[in-house]
């Protein structure tokens, strides 16, 4: 499951060894390190179709080493809609080591005589920093037997890599794969070109989509957009507006 913002998605989604917020709903274990109390929405236009937008909101409160995050994500139109809740937490396990886990509640429904589908399972992560300058994420989502669900739900691991080039320099790597499904390579940076203006690009083999996005700080207020493209539909665009409160 992604939760990626307008600045990862701008970075190819390179997101489960990069500190901040949205990352933190990738990764939980990146929940350890806010500081402060944030709040931010994300709404992803898909393929500039209303019918196929993403509304996402989440809120992360910090209590010392540990911090609590929740997720909200709405998807879809009357005919067919899918909510997800979550709720995580994520602990410093030392200096330059944290874990994190994540309840997550799924709901769909649909129009007609088809029946509601419901499911919860669990999504858990580790974050690592060898170096100063280098971070590493691995994540987990819906390690379940699918025996034991009445309706199929996809698994996946995600490992990644990233490094500080330089004090406004970041670039990161990752791999994604799903039981029965392609290995999904992804890449990106993040550059500031001038205090409080950062520039993001990146790629995903997943459809052959390149990425640009740029995001911009205003005192508490961080607001992200990004665009991504598809080999075959066109255009994807997210915008995210990030509160933090000191």
């Amino acid at each position: 499951m992604n939760y990626a913002g307008a600045g990862e998605a701008g970075m190819g989604s390179v997101c489960i060894m990069k500190t901040g917020f949205w990352p933190s709903f990738s990764n939980q274990a990146l929940l350890a390190f806010n500081t402060s109390y944030i709040a931010g929405i994300n709404y992803e236009n898909r393929f500039n179709m209303w019918e196929l937008g993403t509304r996402t909101a989440g809120l992360v409160i910090p209590a010392g080493k540990t911090s609590i995050g929740a997720c909200y994500s709405h998807f879809g139109y009357s005919d067919f809609r899918r909510s997800m809740a979550g709720l995580a937490c994520g602990m410093q396990l030392g200096k330059n080591f944290a874990a994190g886990i994540q309840i997550d509640y799924f709901l769909e429904k649909t129009s007609g005589d088809y029946d509601n589908y419901q499911s919860v399972t669990y999504e858990a992560g580790l974050f690592f920093k060898p170096s100063e300058k280098v971070n590493i994420g691995l994540h987990i989502f819906n390690p379940v037997p699918n025996s034991l669900r009445k309706a199929m739900m996809p698994s996946s691991i995600r490992a990644g890599a990233g490094i500080v080039l330089s004090k406004v320099l970041f670039a990161g790597a990752e791999a994604e794969m799903s039981p029965g499904g392609k290995l999904i390579v992804r890449t990106g940076f993040e550059y500031e070109a001038v205090k409080k203006l950062r520039l993001r690009g990146g790629f995903s083999s997943e459809n052959t989509s390149f990425t640009f996005g740029l995001g911009y700080l205003l005192k508490s207020l961080q607001i992200d957009l990004s665009f991504a493209t598809h080999e075959k539909l066109g255009i994807t665009s997210s915008v995210s507006l990030i509160f933090k409160i000191k």
